[in-house]
């Protein structure tokens, strides 16, 4: 009985820390209206764009274009499909 709640602990320890690793590599962002709640993983890495405007722009504009690429998939008209009668 120990040794299955001793190795439960360190599972556990190792999620949490594949947790934090996977953390450092890609921000998290939490959009959210009165409409959507949408967490996202920023993979890109913004930091190359020095100026403040063109980064903020260029985060939009990628942005803009995930969601342009998500409309146009299988997995949106899925989506969509959940709210049918």
């Amino acid at each position: 009985m120990q040794q299955d709640t001793l190795q439960e602990l360190i599972s556990n320890m190792e999620e949490d820390r594949m947790d934090d690793f996977l953390d450092s590599l890609y921000p998290e962002l939490t959009l959210e209206t009165d409409d959507i709640i949408m967490s996202i993983a920023v993979k890109k890495d913004y930091s190359k764009i020095q100026d403040f405007d063109k980064r903020k722009e260029e985060f939009i504009k990628d942005l803009n274009e995930f969601i342009q690429e998500f409309s146009e998939t299988p997995e949106s008209d899925d989506f969509m499909k959940y709210f049918d009668d």
